[in-house]
């Protein structure tokens, strides 16, 4: 392979000048994360809490849209930002430096961004956010551009037009879904499933929207709404099940030493997005996504702690120069091999700082 680490694309072998525009596309939220990390614990009522670490990017769909960036996709994402500080900070980021097209995104005017302070302790953690709803012509998704995939957040109890649209024009859709506030836990609710290739919830998720009591047995059941079901099983990896050909995959995950869990499952979805594109096996794209979700609490903030081919080869390159490896964990990522390019420079990717704007000239 020829391809640098700053260029590496994963779908290099499967691009025809008839392929639509954009990879990935995605709307959604865009906040302003502060994080907080290094405190010793929760912080307790009527006291001043002190954090070893600070840092600050934009989060919400931003985290999974800069992950897929990274990963070599072409992403494109539909926000509304704020005309404030905040907002040209993020916009700035997610373009400038992250290579995202913004161009069914705009600014509203005289909408302040949502904001999200996330205080991680004990490999948990604590957010406090703030924001009102943007105009609702702010920004109109109605109309997706053509791309090969799309994420979407489902919600229960409501269905966004845009999901239906994109997957009649030939959009794979993998949808993710949040906690249900509303306690329904009916996947009758989830009504934009219908649409989707994959559907990838947390093991507490799938349980309760299936009524079992494991999650293995909860990815079975949701392949009855959908031809991939992917359970995140915390520590203990994740599990998937393909329904068209049967196939069914456990990879556990990988211990690293967390310093903030932000956007991991974002981290996450956008690995599988990629090796589903890509045409990977399914335990192929289940390693993968579990490997970059790992990478990604190593640093700070959800965005811009998303790993690049660059961390991804470092980390392929270490754990083989460590004495007393699994050599079946080791077979388990294999694939890489064929992936990375030749060991070079890597390139510089942007990490999260304490202060926005920081280094700028006045």
């Amino acid at each position: 392979m020829t391809q640098s680490w700053a260029h590496l694309d994963p779908l290099a072998a499967l691009r025809t000048p008839d392929d639509p525009p954009w990879d990935v596309y995605l709307t959604g939220t865009v906040f302003l994360d502060i994080i907080f990390t290094g405190l010793d614990s929760a912080p307790v009522r009527g006291t001043e809490s002190w954090a070893r670490g600070m840092g600050s990017s934009p989060g919400g769909v931003a985290n999974m849209a800069t992950a897929l960036a990274r990963l070599g996709l072409r992403t494109s994402l539909a926000a509304a930002f704020g005309d404030d500080h905040y907002g040209e900070y993020c916009w700035d980021v997610l373009q400038q430096g992250e290579g995202i097209d913004l161009s069914t995104s705009r600014t509203v005017p005289g909408w302040h961004s949502p904001v999200t302070v996330s205080m991680a302790y004990e490999g948990e953690r604590t957010m406090v956010s703030h924001g009102h709803e943007p105009p609702p012509e702010e920004p109109a998704p109605d109309c997706p551009p053509r791309a090969r995939a799309a994420v979407a957040s489902l919600t229960p109890g409501r269905s966004a037009p845009w999901i239906a649209q994109a997957a009649r024009t030939g959009t794979r859709v993998f949808g993710d879904v949040g906690w249900d506030d509303t306690g329904a836990w009916d996947l009758a609710g989830l009504t934009d499933l219908r649409h989707c290739e994959a559907f990838l919830p947390n093991a507490e998720e799938a349980m309760r929207y299936t009524g079992t009591g494991c999650p293995r047995a909860a990815a079975h059941a949701l392949t009855e709404y959908v031809p991939v079901a992917v359970v995140t099983l915390g520590a203990e990896g994740a599990y998937a099940v393909d329904r068209r050909t049967g196939e069914s995959a456990e990879v556990p995950a990988i211990a690293v030493e967390a310093l903030d869990p932000t956007g991991a499952g974002d981290v996450f979805v956008a690995g599988f997005v990629t090796g589903s594109l890509a045409g990977w096996p399914l335990a192929d794209r289940l390693a993968f996504a579990g490997l970059t979700a790992a990478l990604s609490v190593q640093d700070f903030g959800g965005s811009l702690s998303a790993p690049g081919w660059s961390e991804i080869g470092a980390w392929w390159r270490k754990v083989q120069s460590v004495d007393g490896q699994d050599p079946a964990a080791l077979r388990r990522y294999a694939f890489l091999e064929r992936l990375l390019p030749a060991a070079a420079r890597p390139w510089p990717l942007q990490r999260a700082v304490p202060t926005i704007g920081f280094g700028r000239s006045g």
